[in-house]
């Protein structure tokens, strides 16, 4: 019989090991981020945060990086002066896995037409590993068709989207749209992973 601390430890040991690529968006969940990296880490992962600029707005790079214990990375410039960069094509080569999450309505478009204005878009079209979403946004706005569309091609790509439940909506409305909780990730994260590997 497993006690309740040592199964709480066997579910921490879930992600032990595994090097998670976490995208940020400009979405009003980034705040939930900060979470989902403590999460993350506590489940034995080695989380490296790309942040967008317009994420930026909602969460700082400070936090996520003292969380993740890496700096976060925001653009393709390491150093401008020294011509260094960060080489989104070794990102998505060290990680086991791509998280976007928040993923914005902007963002989930630019990954279904295969636009690259920013290093997370660079990354995940170079990324070889399985990629996860979860989407949030407004109600109205995840049920646009654009957004049913776009979320449908990356699906069909091959990429794993998360649900987004119902509830209240930071604009008050009611109904699906916002990001799962960063508990239900970690633990879908590393049953879906269990699953590919």
């Amino acid at each position: 019989m497993i006690t309740e601390p040592e199964a709480s430890n066997e579910k921490q040991a879930t992600l032990r090991g595994r090097r998670i690529l976490l995208g940020v968006t400009g979405s009003i969940a980034a705040y939930k981020s900060a979470h989902l990296v403590r999460l993350l880490v506590k489940a034995g992962a080695e989380v490296q945060v790309v942040l967008t600029e317009a994420a930026a707005a909602f969460v700082t790079p400070l936090t996520l990086g003292t969380l993740s214990k890496k700096p976060v990375l925001t653009g393709f410039l390491r150093d401008a002066a020294a011509g260094e960069w960060h080489n989104h094509v070794e990102l998505g080569l060290w990680a086991d896995a791509l998280l976007i999450a928040p993923a914005s309505a902007n963002t989930i478009g630019q990954l279904a037409n295969g636009l690259c204005p920013n290093l997370l878009c660079a990354v995940y079209l170079s990324a070889r590993c399985p990629v996860f979403l979860a989407p949030a946004m407004d109600l109205d706005m995840f049920a646009h068709p654009a957004v049913t569309q776009n979320l449908a091609r990356l699906r069909s790509f091959g990429n794993y989207i998360f649900d987004s439940p119902p509830g209240e909506l930071a604009s008050g409305l009611q109904g699906p749209g916002r990001m799962l909780e960063p508990e239900d990730i970690v633990v879908q994260l590393a049953v879906q992973l269990k699953i590919k590997n």
